[in-house]
């Protein structure tokens, strides 16, 4: 079996959860206290024949045990615990009872991270799946049933000796992009109906310990207790006063687990195996979706971190910004009021630049970043009175970078840049007629590569800036003709304004094409006729 001994080559070492996913799951961990105190009546189980006489005998031994008691309960019942466990997980239909007997698993787990083997164990001897029984709980209705179950998952994945099995893998990804996709669509939903919650919570945070690469990932669960946000609502900054517009955010109601979503996929992106399977069901996509949603920022921390970890492997850097991860984390980082969200994205930027190992990759990269006004951001956050180290160095590693690139920007390489980046603007490049002059043919290389993302950009967006940049450029290029004909109509005065210079431009080289043709139609008969008087 494969094993992921390798990965410590690959990421810097990560600490060990103490209290697990308390830190960003307060949602699932408030309801799990909650039915650790609706204790189960085993007996009524018993008598009505839905459980044997031996399952009764173990689990009630369980139940009422402290930790040494259950330590050695399990020491000498390992394989009567896990069959006992997946016994009431398929004979017990009550969401009440599942949803205790899964707190009692996950406690179990966390007591000692070595107890998955038992599962493990289990399957082996039966010659079973370890993840059908689980899997299958995913698909229940009950929200903290699906969203326990699928911590316990995380937890045996990630802490087992063997990986999970590549079809079991792809359904669990899957599982955690869609409800990635629920959240956003439900954002999408509640937007069009224009209904904005706006609440603010104030609160206190520790910022200290969240990222930091020198001493590991550290996780204070006090602070991210307090900073959780159970619905999903927006937390105003605890530095800022009552009324101060610059430090609170209109916050639209969000899945109300996708923290424990979200935490269960900073555990899987750990391990390099599962960034690639993550990769192939399209998952960056679906975390830079959500992102660039309206979402608070516990979670664009946490999806951020995802993304972080991806960056550790060099080919996944090199591909990262093809899903325009460079504009989206520039964006964030301009709004961010939260250090640690800050903190993470610059983390993200400078695996971006040092782990590709194409220098041309991270070259672009850095060209990017200036395209997206990182610098400007960097100049900002010098200015803050910063403790932190790593965001120092950060700040300084970037500044270096991005400085000694722009050193070397050429004009076509800025021009470049932004086409790809979709956020086209007025930049000097577009009216100046010496850069049309010397760089025109070089929009044909590649297979004609930013005349198709010009075309695709009329064709997707709907920004009236970048619609009339891309008529401007596009002028006689092909396959935009007939789109840009169609924003002659445009709404927009500017738009229709650059769209008509465009087609003029078409009529005028179609003519001098034209004329050029029929001057060499005229031409052959006359020489063809002069050869033939010859012979």
């Amino acid at each position: 079996m494969t094993t992921h001994k390798s990965i410590k080559d690959i990421i810097p070492a990560l600490p060990d959860e103490r209290i697990d996913m308390l830190a960003a799951t307060s949602v699932l961990q408030h309801q799990a206290t909650e039915i650790r105190t609706q204790r189960v009546n085993w007996q009524s189980y018993l008598q009505s024949q839905m459980i044997s006489q031996e399952d009764y005998n173990f689990i009630v031994s369980f139940d009422n045990a402290d930790s040494a008691t259950r330590e050695s309960l399990l020491k000498d019942n390992r394989n009567q615990c896990a069959k006992t466990f997946l016994n009431l997980l398929g004979h017990v239909s009550k969401d009440q009872t599942i949803q205790y007997i899964l707190i009692m698993i996950d406690d179990m787990l966390q007591e000692d991270r070595s107890r998955v083997e038992i599962f493990r164990e289990h399957a082996a001897k039966k010659r079973e799946s370890v993840w059908g029984p689980f899997l299958n709980l995913l698909n229940r209705p009950d929200g903290f049933i699906m969203n326990m179950t699928s911590k316990i998952i995380a937890k045996i994945a990630c802490w087992s000796q063997e990986l999970m099995d590549r079809s079991d893998l792809h359904f669990y990804l899957t599982w955690l992009k869609d409800q990635l996709k629920q959240n956003d669509a439900l954002i999408e939903t509640i937007s069009s109906q224009q209904w904005i919650v706006v609440i603010f919570v104030g609160t206190t945070t520790f910022e200290k310990g969240i990222v930091n690469r020198k001493k590991d990932i550290l996780y204070n669960p006090i602070e991210a207790l307090l900073e959780s946000n159970l619905h999903g609502v927006q937390e105003s900054s605890p530095d800022s006063a009552p009324g101060d517009s610059s430090e609170t955010h209109e916050e639209i109601p969000t899945n109300e687990y996708m923290q424990s979503v979200a935490r269960c996929l900073q555990m899987m992106m750990r391990i390099d195996e599962y960034r690639f399977a993550f990769v192939a069901v399209d998952g960056i996509s679906t975390l830079l979706a959500v992102l660039s949603s309206r979402v608070n920022f516990q979670i664009q921390y946490q999806l951020i971190f995802c993304l972080w970890v991806l960056t550790f492997n060099p080919l996944l850097a090199e591909k990262m910004n093809k899903f325009n991860v460079i504009p989206i984390m520039a964006d964030i980082l301009s709004d961010s009021v939260k250090e640690k969200v800050t903190r993470i994205i610059l983390a993200v930027f400078r695996n971006l630049i040092e782990k590709p190992e194409d220098s041309q990759v991270s070259k672009e990269h850095c060209i990017a970043m200036v395209q997206c006004k990182v610098l400007k951001q960097l100049n900002i956050l010098e200015q803050r009175k910063l403790d932190d180290e790593d965001i120092v160095e950060d700040i300084d590693f970037l500044n270096e970078r991005l400085q000694a690139s722009v050193q070397d920007l050429s004009s076509f390489d800025e021009y470049s840049t932004e086409v790809k980046s979709g956020r086209l603007e007025w930049s000097p490049v577009h009216k100046s007629a010496k850069f049309w002059r010397e760089n025109a043919p070089r929009l044909n290389e590649k297979n004609y590569e930013l005349l198709r993302i010009l075309i695709h950009l009329l064709d997707t967006v709907k920004d009236p800036l970048v619609l009339s940049v891309a008529s401007f450029d596009i002028g006689e290029y092909l396959g935009g003709k007939q789109l840009v004909m169609q924003l002659l109509a445009h709404d927009d005065p500017n738009v229709r304004y650059e769209a008509l210079l465009a087609v003029q431009k078409l009529m005028v080289h179609n003519w001098e094409y034209l004329g050029r043709q029929l001057e060499k139609e005229h031409t052959q008969p006359a020489s063809a006729a002069t050869g033939t008087v010859k012979s």
